[in-house]
């Protein structure tokens, strides 16, 4: 059998069936995030990558792998969230690289795809952490070379690389101790397993199961992405380079990625010709940038602060996928936009109604609904956009697991609206950067303006935890009220209330002057009332509102400037 070879057809079909493999899988992936919050989407992200570049790939050519993989490759670029999302991407990139002027795959021409793929993405994220996805991505690579020497066929390569890959994903929690604590296994290499998988159901022509994935490796499935515990860098830093003249090359990429690694690790530099994507985790943003206007001007940006653990739902998930999303114009349904243009607009993403609200009144021209509860798409924040009708729009993501998503909203409308995305990841940051809008002044002023707002204000948090599990050498239990400061666990209890000023003294200590609250659907407002009270008997010389946000899953959400 060691001339059995893949054809564009069947490679297509291998791709849509890991795509549904992976859907069915998400939430086992999502569930047992090291933080037990109640929104963990590493599934998520990786399946919404898989499915935009399977819908690539069903829209395209089926006559080669070369043209299979060149979907598949544009298409995980173009449908990539999250930093599982992102190197997943990268990954199919080699493939898709190693297919060029290709017919059919063999196994040598797998292990090229594979081993090419690996290389893109270590060369993308420099300084990678071991434990994660492409530390099972490398294993089976290596795996699938060993193979091709033994001359197996394809099929028994697949074989090889998926026993690779399922031993070196249980010995991940050795790998980073954060795994071990929680006692799972990392997320982004169960989700490259469980694509692979899917592959070799797809081979010998078996359904995908109606069950989830239990059991991987010997550890639970739901699993980590990523180590958060002591992070040395900061801020994931996040540009778009862009050069007019498409002048942009490898070895910008490359004297770019050696700078940016002197300041901070995980770089990511991808592109060229007019585009190049940037992301360096630093304690040094805004030199980062600088290094950036080196080579042309920059667009958005995004600064996230590297704790930053909330995540979407999988319901959120799904209604992405259906297209469920609303935008919601401040009179209800979008009127039709006017003739003429005006010189500034504003579209933010906000969970609950009193949120809505908030931001409607500050000024806000559309509001996505969405955030916590779900994940708007890009075409919804493009529609937005639109709607506008403003010359220069900015847009608030408000979480930062939608950037992702605005930015490419911004590229698929280049040309057509200047789109500014500013790196708000929370309800609090998306409100002081709205309030420091001033419509009198230019565009890049006030992108200036509001991203020094943005960064002055610290957010708070308060949830729930949804598993046992340890952090930090903390026993956490379903049910415990967790207390989180700009995305980091900082306290936990019994009582919503207590764990609430307690995270707000935490968060008080990185100064401030004002607490700003809302209420979530959850909460009553005599028990806000109280609480407020509380509050200013306890910071007479600060100034507390409370207001009904009516938001999802948090029981609070508190910005302090």
């Amino acid at each position: 059998m060691a001339n059995v070879t893949i054809s564009g057809q069947e490679l297509h079909d291998m791709i849509c069936v890991a795509a549904a493999f992976l859907e069915k899988n998400k939430k086992a992936i999502d569930a047992l995030n090291v933080f037990p919050v109640p929104d963990g989407d590493t599934g998520i992200n990786m399946s919404l990558t898989l499915q935009t570049a399977a819908k690539e790939v069903r829209e395209g050519k089926k006559d080669s792998v070369e043209a299979v993989g060149a979907a598949l490759s544009l298409g995980s670029l173009k449908g990539a969230r999250g930093n599982s999302g992102v190197i997943l991407s990268q990954i199919f990139r080699g493939f898709g690289k190693a297919l060029q002027g290709k017919q059919t795959m063999d196994a040598a021409l797998l292990s090229s795809c594979m081993e090419m793929g690996v290389e893109s993405a270590y060369k993308a994220v420099m300084k990678p952490k071991e434990g994660t996805i492409l530390t099972v991505a490398r294993m089976m690579s290596e795996a699938a070379k060993e193979a091709v020497k033994q001359n197996k066929d394809v099929i028994q390569t697949i074989d090889a690389m998926i026993e690779q890959g399922e031993k070196t994903l249980a010995q991940t929690p050795e790998m980073l101790p954060v795994l071990k604590e929680a006692g799972v296994v990392d997320s982004g290499g169960m989700g490259l397993l469980v694509i692979f998988k899917g592959f070799k159901m797809c081979l010998n022509g078996e359904k995908v199961p109606e069950a989830e994935i239990t059991n991987l490796g010997g550890f639970v499935a739901p699993t980590a992405e990523e180590d958060n515990s002591d992070i040395e860098f900061g801020y994931c830093t996040e540009f778009f380079i862009k050069d007019a003249n498409g002048a942009l090359t490898e070895e910008n990429a490359e004297q770019l990625r050696k700078v940016l690694g002197k300041i901070g690790d995980c770089v990511l530099v991808v592109g060229g010709g007019p585009l190049l994507k940037v992301h360096v985790h630093t304690n040094a943003p805004g030199q980062a940038l600088q290094y950036g206007l080196r080579y042309g001007s920059l667009s958005s940006i995004k600064i996230d602060n590297m704790r930053e653990m909330h995540r979407e739902l999988e319901n959120g998930a799904d209604a992405e996928v259906n297209g469920l999303n609303k935008v919601v114009a401040k009179e209800n349904d979008a009127p039709e936009p006017p003739k003429e243009q005006k010189e500034l607009g504003v579209v933010a993403v906000v969970a609950g109604q009193g949120l809505c609200e908030v931001f409607s009144e500050l000024g806000a021209d559309q509001i996505i609904e969405g955030g916590q509860s779900m994940n708007p798409s890009i075409d919804d924040i493009a529609q937005a956009v639109k709607h506008s009708n403003a010359k220069h729009v900015f847009v608030l993501p408000n979480n930062k697991n939608i950037i992702l998503a605005a930015d490419q909203a911004a590229e698929l409308l280049k040309g057509e609206v200047d789109v500014r995305v500013m790196p708000t990841k929370s309800i609090p940051q998306g409100m002081s950067a709205l309030i420091a809008l001033n419509p009198d002044n230019n565009v890049q002023d006030n992108a200036m303006d509001m991203l020094e707002a943005m960064e002055a204000t610290n957010s708070c948090s308060i949830t729930y935890a949804v598993r046992d599990t340890q952090l930090n050498g903390k026993e956490i239990k379903k049910g415990d009220i967790l207390g989180m400061v700009n995305g980091d666990l900082q306290t936990s209890g019994q009582d919503v209330a207590q764990v609430c000023k307690d995270t707000i003294a935490k968060t008080l200590e990185l100064g401030g002057e004002s607490i700003t609250m809302f209420y979530g659907e959850d909460v009553s407002q005599e028990e806000a009332d109280a609480l407020a009270e509380e509050l200013e008997a306890q910071y007479p010389d600060f100034d507390v509102q409370m207001y009904p946000g009516g938001q999802q899953l948090y029981y609070y959400i508190v910005g302090i400037e």
